[in-house]
């Protein structure tokens, strides 16, 4: 009896003890981890159909991200990525994700319940994302609450198979055989069906709450006036920016992930605080105001000296001041405090929106057609003479009259200034840094802005010969760039051209270096021309 026992003992599988195979289980429980994720993911953008369309918790999470990110990386990833940094971030929060999720296959596999622990852990902070960021309804956290849930389900199951594959023992009916086909079976299925559930569920989310289709609804009214453009206001030089930057072209800085979809039809813009009647004007009212066109220049304050992160526009809109003269501004006010539909804020001096010789808007077209999607549609601000991230608030929905002591927007305690006026610039455009031409007639050029002043010279240093005037082109007005150039007779070498703008006031553009960080970059560009 003793032997026949012991013989059956030893016909039983034997427990892997091999590094290859240890490698090979290892693999599949961080597998089982991943996969749980994928599980959270898919289930959580479907449910968000039912509940909450932006409550993906990805995006949550990246969102979160943003906010707490030290400013010098943020500038970093604006200066390498430009407007892919959106794209990057979102990449880095998925990879972290699947490496969160491949810990927590292998706690689970190898210190269980470790590994459901840090799956609750990432769901309660997931939901924490969801629930603090501005706009977030009360339905918001169910979608990644069950998402978890159905998580943890999947996690215990895959696991508990890939363990009774690993020991040789079944996990219920059959042998190991079965548990291996079983781990291989649920494994397979469940990556497949959270690709297409989730995928899908976020096809259908976003072409179900389309802003391109809600654009596409728009009727603008003409302008009441239009804008002037003046002859020789564009210079014919090949490679210089357009007078206009195409809206495909124009660059894109800003704090969402994920770009908010606002219908006009339910839009409303709230003005409220320091004044003696608050209202709300609906986007039809706002058309029915009258609107009229304006030529204006927006500056990021991330731009480096020479940098692309400005651009010129024909914008359609209405003064701000109407909307403050209609609410009455108390005394008292210095500031209006704007906000977005994502909860983004931005501090505009008060003085600027209400001066006559500003034309601070309130903007529902760029370049003829409604505004872009990523350019906040159906309605933003654009502030001249000040940068972006003080004037330029997309997807607006407040305007709150109210003063710099009493409340700080988005940016100044991440240690930007509150007011942030543009610093004059200039860039050159053609040649490029580094790019060879041959010697002869060149024609330098690029453009130069002073708002809201407006520019009165740019000049030209080649090496270290003295400052040389170029050729302007007519100003539209002083609250957009001016295109110039420079008939340059090259001789062969490496030369460096350095450009300096002086406004119309005189003053002539710093040259001393500056970050962009507090208040704008400051000094001058110099650029290598190899000349053949």
């Amino acid at each position: 009896m003793a032997t026949s026992q012991a013989l059956k003992a030893d016909t039983r599988p034997k427990k892997s003890t091999s590094k290859g195979e240890r490698f090979k289980f290892a693999g599949l429980a961080a597998l089982t981890g991943v996969l749980a994720a994928a599980v959270l993911l898919a289930v959580a953008e479907l449910l968000a159909l039912i509940f909450a369309r932006t409550a993906s918790p990805i995006i949550a999470i990246g969102s979160f991200i943003i906010d707490i990110v030290p400013r010098p990386i943020k500038e970093l990833a604006i200066e390498l990525f430009g407007s892919a940094d959106k794209i990057v971030l979102l990449g880095s929060v998925g990879l972290a994700a699947v490496i969160a999720a491949a810990l927590a296959g292998l706690l689970q596999y190898f210190r269980p319940p470790l590994g459901l622990v840090l799956l609750g852990v990432a769901g309660v902070l997931s939901v924490l994302a969801l629930v603090t960021r501005a706009g977030a309804g009360p339905l918001d956290s169910i979608p990644t609450i069950l998402g978890v849930v159905a998580a943890a389900v999947f996690l215990l199951m895959s696991t508990r198979l890939l363990r009774s594959w690993h020991d040789g023992h079944p996990a219920g009916p059959g042998d190991g055989r079965l548990d291996r086909r079983g781990f291989l079976r649920v494994t397979g299925i469940t990556a497949a069906g959270a690709v297409v559930v989730g995928a899908g569920s976020r096809v259908v989310n976003s072409l179900t709450s389309n802003a391109d289709a809600l654009r596409a609804d728009v009727a603008l009214p003409a302008p009441g006036t239009t804008l002037e453009v003046p002859a020789g206001a564009e210079l014919d030089v090949p490679g210089i920016s357009p007078l206009f930057t195409p809206n495909s072209d124009f660059y894109r800085v800003d704090t969402a992930l994920t770009i908010p979809t606002v219908d006009p039809n339910t839009w409303s813009l709230k003005v409220y605080g320091m004044v003696d009647q608050e209202f709300e004007i609906t986007f039809k009212e706002l058309l029915d105001m009258g609107l009229d066109e304006f030529g204006i220049t927006l500056t990021c304050v991330s731009n480096q000296v020479g940098g692309n992160l400005l651009g010129n526009a024909k914008w359609l809109g209405v003064p701000v001041r109407e909307l403050l003269a209609r609410a009455g501004v108390q005394s008292g006010a210095d500031m209006v405090l704007s906000r977005s539909a994502d909860g983004y804020t931005a501090s505009t001096p008060l003085s600027t929106l209400t001066d006559q010789n500003l034309d601070a808007i309130i903007a529902v077209a760029m370049n003829g057609e409604p505004l872009p999607p990523e350019h906040g549609f159906p309605v933003r601000m654009i502030t001249p003479g000040i940068y972006g991230y003080v004037g330029a608030t997309k997807w607006l929905t407040e305007l709150k009259v109210t003063t710099f002591a009493a409340d700080q927007a988005y940016w100044t305690p991440r240690g930007y200034d509150a007011e942030a006026p543009i610093k004059m610039s200039s860039r050159m455009d053609v040649p490029k840094s580094g790019d060879a031409t041959m010697a002869g007639q060149v024609t330098l050029a690029g453009v130069a802005w002073a708002q809201p002043i407006g520019v009165k010279t740019v000049e030209l240093q080649i090496d270290d010969a003295d400052y040389v005037a170029a050729n302007l082109s007519t100003p539209i007005n002083n609250s957009t760039w001016v295109q110039w150039s420079y008939d340059w007779t090259a001789t062969a070498g490496s030369h460096y051209v350095t450009v300096r703008a002086t406004d119309n006031d005189g003053n002539v553009q710093i040259s001393d270096r500056a970050p962009v960080a507090p208040n704008g970059s400051s000094g001058l560009q110099r650029t290598l021309v190899i000349v053949r």
